[in-house]
C-alpha cells in the first residue's frame, strides 16, 4: 500500500479589482496629480511676488509719486535716466566690487572650514554648531556690533592692533570714513555673517561624494592639492553653482549692514545699488526712476544666475 500524498496547499487567487475599490487619483495622471497639489502655493506665490513684480514694471514707465496730477506716462525715459545717470552707475560699479569681494571670501573660507570639517568627521560636531551662530544673527545687528567694533579712535579693532604693536594711534586706519577703505570694511560683517551658510552647504557636497572614489584617486597617486583639484571640486560644481548663485544675489542687493554702519558714506563710497535705489524713492521722490532701476537690477541677477548655472554647473555635461 503506498504512502497517501499529502495534498498540495490551496492556490490563492488575486481579487479582482471590483467596482467598489477606492482610488484616491480617479482619472488623474501622474504629472495633472502633481500640478493640482502644487496649484494652492503657486497662487500665492503668484500673488505675492507675481504682482508686484508687475506693479514693478507698470511704475517703472511713469513719473510722479501718483498723488495728485503729478503721475504721467513716461515711456522708457526712466530706463533712458537709470542707464545714464553717472551715481547709478557708479553705485553698480561699487555693488559689483562688493559682491566679489563678499562672496570671494566666503568661497575661499567656507570651502576651508569644509574640508576641515570633513576631515574630522564626527569629532567636528561641536564646532559645527559654535561656527553655525554667526548665520542666527539679524543683519542689523551685525552692522551696529562691526560699527562699534570698527567706528574711527575708540573702535575695539584699532585699540587692539595698537596694543600689539601694529598701529602706532587708534586714529591711524578710519575704517568707515576712509573712502578708500570702507567698501572693504563694511564687506566684513556680511562675510562674518554668511561664510556659516557657505559652509554648510559645501559640508553637505562633501559628504555626498562617493569615498570609494577618493580611495581609486590615492591608488593613482593623487594626494593634497591634486586630489582636491581632479576629484573634489569637479564632483562639489553643482553645489558650488547653486551656493555662489544664492550668495551672490543675496550680497549684491545688500542694504541693512550698509546702512546701518555707513548709510552709504562716506561720499557714496560705500553706496551700492539697493541704498541708491531705496534713496531715489524715498529721499528724492522719484518713484519711477526707483523702479526702472529695480527693474533693470533684477534682470541682470536673472541673467548673471543663468550664466552661473551653464559655466559652473553645467547640467547635461560630464564633469
Amino acid at each position: 500500500m503506498s504512502p497517501t500524498a499529502q495534498a498540495a496547499p490551496p492556490r490563492t487567487v488575486p481579487d479582482a479589482p471590483g467596482p467598489d475599490r477606492r482610488r484616491t487619483r480617479r482619472g488623474l495622471s501622474d504629472a495633472r496629480y502633481a500640478t493640482l497639489l502644487a496649484a494652492p502655493a503657486a497662487v500665492v506665490l503668484l500673488a505675492l511676488v507675481g504682482w508686484p513684480l508687475v506693479k514693478l514694471a507698470v511704475d517703472s514707465l511713469y513719473t510722479g509719486s501718483g498723488l495728485g496730477d503729478g503721475r504721467r506716462f513716461a515711456g522708457l525715459d526712466n530706463y533712458l535716466t537709470a542707464l545714464t545717470d553717472p551715481g547709478i552707475r557708479a553705485a553698480a560699479g561699487r555693488t559689483l566690487a562688493y559682491t566679489l569681494i563678499v562672496v570671494t571670501a566666503e568661497l575661499v573660507l567656507g570651502l576651508a572650514v569644509a574640508l576641515l570639517f570633513h576631515r574630522l568627521g564626527p569629532r567636528s560636531r561641536i564646532l559645527q554648531t559654535v561656527f553655525l551662530y554667526p548665520l542666527m544673527i539679524a543683519p542689523v545687528v551685525a552692522g551696529l556690533l562691526w560699527r562699534f567694533l570698527m567706528i574711527d579712535n575708540v573702535g575695539i579693532v584699532n585699540e587692539l592692533l595698537t596694543r600689539v604693536g601694529v598701529l602706532t594711534d587708534p586714529g591711524d586706519v578710519s575704517w568707515l570714513s576712509d573712502p578708500d577703505l570702507v567698501l572693504f570694511s563694511v564687506a566684513l560683517p556680511d562675510v562674518w555673517l554668511t561664510t556659516s551658510f557657505m559652509t554648510l552647504v559645501l559640508y553637505a557636497g562633501l559628504q555626498a561624494i562617493p569615498p570609494d572614489l577618493y580611495e581609486a584617486a590615492r591608488l593613482d597617486g593623487a594626494r593634497g592639492l591634486r586630489l582636491l583639484v581632479s576629484v573634489t571640486l569637479p564632483l562639489l560644481r553643482p553645489v558650488i553653482a547653486v551656493a555662489l548663485i544664492i550668495r551672490g544675489v543675496d550680497a549684491a542687493r545688500a542694504f541693512d549692514v550698509i546702512l546701518i554702519q555707513t548709510d552709504g558714506g562716506p561720499q557714496s563710497a560705500s553706496e551700492t545699488l539697493s541704498l541708491t535705489i531705496y534713496k531715489t524713492m524715498v529721499s528724492y521722490n522719484d518713484p519711477g526712476t526707483a523702479a526702472a532701476t529695480s527693474t533693470l537690477f533684477m534682470i541682470v541677477m536673472m541673467l548673471v544666475a543663468m550664466v552661473g548655472v551653464l559655466t559652473i554647473w553645467r547640467p547635461g555635461r560630464e564633469s
